[in-house]
């Protein structure tokens, strides 16, 4: 069944701060000759694990998708929003970091990437938001 989620910039604008959140790729190689490559999120192994530990771990999170663009149109990848802040100091945070980076910064888990989207970035879209925006994009796309 279709369901409609928030792109990342979105949220970041909802919440009025920086973000952060999950992309995937598949371990196997990608086709180079592919204009895209479409995530086998549902078994991903490492997306599983992660979902577990943040349920385990009462981590909020949610589906969402990459940067709206009027450009493209991409399917659902897998991204996970995680509704931590993103401060250095927050004990959450720390958690989460924890999990998920090694302690030279790098991500434990392969095909995984965890990223901080920053409210600045999220406000080059804010026209987005506009009463009828996606409505007259649709219609002349």
């Amino acid at each position: 069944m279709p369901q409609l989620i928030n792109h990342i910039d979105k949220i970041a604008r909802d919440k009025k701060r920086d973000v952060l959140y999950l992309t995937f790729e598949d371990a196997q190689e990608i086709n180079e000759d592919a204009i895209f490559h479409v995530v086998d999120y549902e078994n991903h192994p490492a997306r599983k694990t992660i979902i577990e530990w943040f349920d385990c771990n009462n981590v909020p999170y949610e589906e969402c998708g990459d940067i709206a663009s009027v450009n493209m149109i991409l399917g659902y990848m897998g991204q996970l929003y995680i509704d931590v802040p993103y401060e250095l100091n927050n004990p959450d945070y720390q958690k989460l970091q924890n999990f998920l980076e090694d302690e030279n910064g790098e991500v434990r888990f392969d095909g995984v990437k965890f990223w901080i989207f920053p409210l600045e970035r999220a406000m080059k879209n804010a026209h987005h938001d506009e009463p009828g925006f996606w409505e007259r994009w649709a219609d002349n796309f």
